[in-house]
């Protein structure tokens, strides 16, 4: 029985009730957005405008920089995080109101720009097509001209940091950008945050039957969003789903050899929990230096409530501080 601490939040959870709809789609409930503000006679501590990524697949990214770096007449440049959402890869936005909130505080608290990623949600566009959306982003990065990132970037040090789905979206996009890690250049990526990362398999966890009737996050709904997302005729044993699969990927290798390291973050409350534990022994049976940030709470918590999200901030400024080397 949870806490009254650890209370879930209490909003219009699309995770309960998933409605199917003809068509491969879902009935999306409306939900709070927030506007891009880069007003600069604003108060706000982060300024924050939006982007087009591709017109074609209606993809874009949210731009967020510490408005005191903007007023610094030479300012100094800081590190990159890409931030992938989370919402199951069925719901939720870059948008969205308490991710919006979130990026803002990361990027005021850790001292870092952060690029928030507007990807393509499953069913209507199943796996991979969030991780080609997470690869495009990286390309625009790498390339573009646009004046913040060539101004506060970092390019020599950046981290792609997902919660839930979107520490799925950056284990996976990881995999591709290691392998294409030339590719990228001058962008290099340093390592992986994966807050509280949706991962599970065929086989339950003692944390999925423990927490199957998790009022946030039942099994129910992790199994069907995983149904809605991965390719269809696959299992839950497929790579995109259980990381630790037939022995994890070949490319796990090219994180090792270019000095990655990941930052894996969790909370007993979790019926994930245990898949990212596994995960966590993944990584580390590879040879990668792995962080691991373990507490009480609930799924994706941070998110949902920023007086618990001090912590968890304080932890991704110190991984990035012993990652730069």
């Amino acid at each position: 029985m949870a806490s009254q601490r650890f209370a879930r939040p209490i909003f219009d959870n699309p995770f309960l009730k998933i409605q199917e709809l003809p068509g491969d789609t879902v009935k999306r409930n409306s939900e709070s957005l927030k506007q891009a503000n880069s007003d600069p006679r604003g108060t706000s501590l982060v300024i924050s405008r939006d982007v087009t990524l591709d017109t074609n697949k209606k993809t874009w990214l949210r731009l967020y920089v510490p408005r005191r770096v903007t007023k610094a007449s030479a300012p100094k440049k800081l590190p990159l995080i890409v931030y992938y959402h989370g919402g199951g890869f069925v719901y939720f936005h870059a948008n969205t109101f308490i991710f919006d909130v979130f990026c803002q505080a990361l990027s005021e608290r850790v001292n870092a720009m952060v690029i928030s990623l507007e990807y393509r949600l499953a069913p209507e566009h199943r796996l991979p097509a969030a991780y080609e959306d997470a690869m495009d982003g990286l390309h625009w990065i790498k390339s573009t001209k646009d004046e913040w990132v060539s101004n506060y970037a970092d390019l020599s040090h950046v981290y792609l940091y997902g919660t839930s789905a979107g520490g799925n979206l950056a284990y996976h996009a990881g995999l591709r950008a290691a392998a294409a890690a030339k590719e990228l250049e001058p962008l290099r990526i340093k390592g992986l945050i994966l807050h509280h990362p949706y991962f599970s398999g065929k086989n339950r966890t003692e944390s999925e039957e423990k927490l199957k009737d998790d009022q946030l996050l039942p099994l129910h709904a992790i199994d069907k969003m995983f149904d809605l997302c991965l390719p269809k005729g696959v299992d839950h044993d497929h790579e995109y789903c259980n990381p630790c699969a037939d022995g994890g990927s070949k490319h796990l290798e090219d994180m090792k050899e270019l000095g990655w390291k990941v930052l894996v973050s969790g909370v007993c409350e979790d019926p994930l929990v245990d898949a990212a534990r596994n995960c966590v022994k993944l990584l580390e049976e590879k040879g990668i230096k792995v962080y691991k940030f373990f507490r009480d709470g609930y799924h994706a918590m941070e998110v949902f409530d920023q007086s618990m999200a001090a912590a968890l901030y304080d932890a991704t400024r110190d991984f990035l501080n012993a990652s730069k080397n």
